[in-house]
This record gives structure tokens, C-alpha cells and sequence, in this order.
């Protein structure tokens, strides 16, 4: 059985189905700890599964007392989680061995259960609602708002005001300012036949979801459905290439395949149409309790796609100072082939 400690909230969260932002997690072949301060261990009491609550104001030590009781030889841990500091702590004095196993949590979350799936669907749906919600105030209230007034409204309308947590910070991205794949929000104002990108998600019981519409301003019809008419030409023939290379990707990813052949059915469309440079992220990413998790989508992964991994299939093109087009699904493999959530 495998020995490892974990700091990462998400993590430990899939272990013991609780977490907080102060906690140690030692699993120790059949035995489980999970050490945090007096703020937490009333909650960890009442929701960890399958593991013991120690209380303790000093972590590290209570973790090594573990660790030398058990007199185990080696223990697995994941270096991305600890800082140098904690690391150089956690080890002094030990005869414990820590082997090093990158994203060994990441790893094992990447295929997900039928269960997982579902709570994915269902942030997944949350958030199309919210998408809703935000298209129609825009109808109603978005004529010449300040990006940053709207990422306030996304939020708002994303969250069902603050009923759900947010799966990442939304981007809201007029013209312009959509050709920067990660845009902050400016004081420039929405006006009629702009072009507004947005993406946001929220979570269901903390697993992410995550989607990005890009869409033609109008007030009667506005909306962030995949068909979308634009007055300005050059962004049409953007978007129509943007949405090929997405359906291409949706239509013929299949389990087998290289992570590196899905990203290539988006690629090789928008480099044909000759906007190969302008594409500068991968295909897409995993989604799970991270909003960036396993399966990595791009040009180099060589991961075997398999059913029950979830991703996102996000095509992009961004024309520097003018503007950019972004189209984003969250995708299950079922039955050999693409599910959209």
C-alpha cells in the first residue's frame, strides 16, 4: 500500500471528502491522518470520512510524531505542494525518506468515476444558467457598461448571488481587449456590434466547471448561443473558423487517441485557414476539483485518451490590438466518443 502526505486542499478534499486551508494529510497504508488547528477540527469531525482528526497548534511536529512513530522508511509527496521552508521542517531529523512523486494526486484524479461525472454535469448546467442570467441583463442593462461593472455582473449571475462558489476569476473581454486569451477587465464600455468574449464557471460540490462564449453585441437578441450573426465581417470569418475547429475536435476525438491528436483536430483548421500563429494555448485541459487537472489537450502530451476523462476543447484565436475568439466546452469521454457537459 502507498504511503504519502498531501497539503493540497483539493487533494485531500478527494481522499476524506473535507479540506481547509491548514491541514496536513498523512496516509499511512491502511490508517489515515488528518491534522489541522482548533478552527477546523469541529467540521473535519463531522465530514472527513475514513480518517483521524488530530488537533494540534503545531503541525509539522505532530506530523513528524506520526511519521516516527510509524517507523515507516519512505513516504510519498507531491514537490509542488511544499514550499522549500516546510519541506526543510517536515524532514529534519526524520529518518523517513520523502520521495518525490509529481502531481501523483492530479494523476489519480484523472480518470473519473460515474459520480464525479455528475457533479461535473451539474456545475456544468449551473453555469449555463448562469450565462443565461448574465445574456439577459446585457439585453436589459449592458448598453455602454464598464467591463469591469460586467465582470461584477458575471459574477453575480454566475454565483446565483453567492449561493455558488466561482470555479476561477470570470474574463470579460471587449474587442480589443478579447485578443488577450487571460484579460483583465478595463474601463472600456460595451457598445452595439461589439465583440464580447466571456468565460466563467462555477462549482457543485467544489468540482469546476468551465466555458467560454464569444458573442455579437445586440440588445433585442443577445445571447451567448454557439450560432451568432456579427455586423463586423472580419470577426464573422473568425468566429466561423474559431466554431469548425471546436465541432472538428467535439465530432472526432475518440479513446485511443493521443492527447496530441485531439489538439491537432483544432489546430490543423485554424492553421489551414491561416491563423496558425494566432492560436497560442493548447487545445484544451482537464477539470475535476482543479479548474486545470489531467488530461493536458495540447501538442505534446502523448497521454492515451480513455472514457471518464473530462476536459475542455477551447479553440482561440487572438489577433493582437484588434480582437480575439474564444469557444470552450467542458467535454466527457463516454462510450468511445466526446459528451458534451
Amino acid at each position: 500500500m502507498q504511503n504519502y502526505i498531501l497539503l493540497n486542499e483539493n487533494a485531500i478534499y478527494y481522499e476524506c471528502g473535507f479540506s481547509c486551508d491548514n491541514v496536513i494529510f498523512i496516509k499511512l497504508g491502511k490508517e489515515s491522518f488528518f491534522i489541522t488547528d482548533a478552527r477546523y477540527t469541529i467540521e473535519a469531525k463531522q465530514y472527513t470520512q475514513n480518517c483521524k482528526v488530530i488537533e494540534s497548534s503545531n503541525l509539522v511536529e505532530e506530523a513528524q510524531r506520526i511519521l516516527k512513530k510509524s517507523k515507516i522508511k519512505k513516504i510519498d509527496f507531491d514537490p509542488n505542494d511544499f514550499t522549500y521552508s516546510l519541506y526543510e521542517k517536515l524532514t529534519f531529523g526524520l529518518k523517513t525518506e520523502f520521495i518525490k512523486k509529481e502531481n501523483f494526486s492530479k494523476l489519480k484524479r484523472i480518470i473519473k468515476t460515474d459520480e464525479e461525472i455528475e457533479f461535473l454535469r451539474k456545475a456544468s448546467k449551473i453555469g449555463k444558467k448562469g450565462f443565461k442570467q448574465l445574456a439577459k441583463y446585457i439585453r436589459k442593462n449592458g448598453f455602454e457598461q464598464k467591463e469591469t461593472f460586467l465582470h461584477f455582473k458575471a459574477i453575480e449571475k454566475l454565483s446565483s448571488f453567492g449561493k455558488y462558489d466561482l470555479s476561477f476569476d470570470p474574463i470579460i473581454a471587449i474587442n480589443e481587449n478579447a485578443a488577450k486569451p487571460h484579460a483583465l477587465p478595463t474601463n472600456k464600455k460595451l457598445k452595439l456590434n461589439d465583440l464580447l468574449l466571456v468565460d466563467a464557471g462555477v462549482k457543485y460540490k467544489r468540482y469546476c466547471s468551465d466555458r467560454t462564449c464569444t458573442a455579437n453585441v445586440n440588445f433585442e437578441t443577445f445571447n451567448f448561443k454557439r450560432e451568432q450573426n456579427f455586423k463586423n465581417k472580419k470577426y464573422q470569418k473568425i468566429y466561423d473558423i474559431v466554431l469548425k475547429a471546436q465541432l472538428n475536435a467535439i465530432s472526432k476525438a475518440r479513446v485511443g487517441m493521443k492527447a496530441s491528436e485531439v489538439d491537432k483536430l483544432t489546430r490543423d483548421i485554424i492553421e489551414k485557414a491561416g491563423y496558425g500563429k494566432y492560436f497560442v494555448h493548447s487545445t484544451g485541459h482537464g477539470v475535476g476539483l482543479d479548474i486545470h487537472e489531467f488530461p493536458n489537450i495540447n501538442s505534446k502530451s502523448d497521454v492515451i485518451i480513455e472514457d471518464n476523462m473530462v476536459f475542455t476543447i477551447e479553440p482561440g484565436i487572438y489577433l493582437p490590438n484588434k480582437f480575439g475568439v474564444r469557444i470552450e466546452d467542458t467535454v466527457v469521454m463516454k462510450n468511445g466518443k466526446v459528451e458534451i457537459l
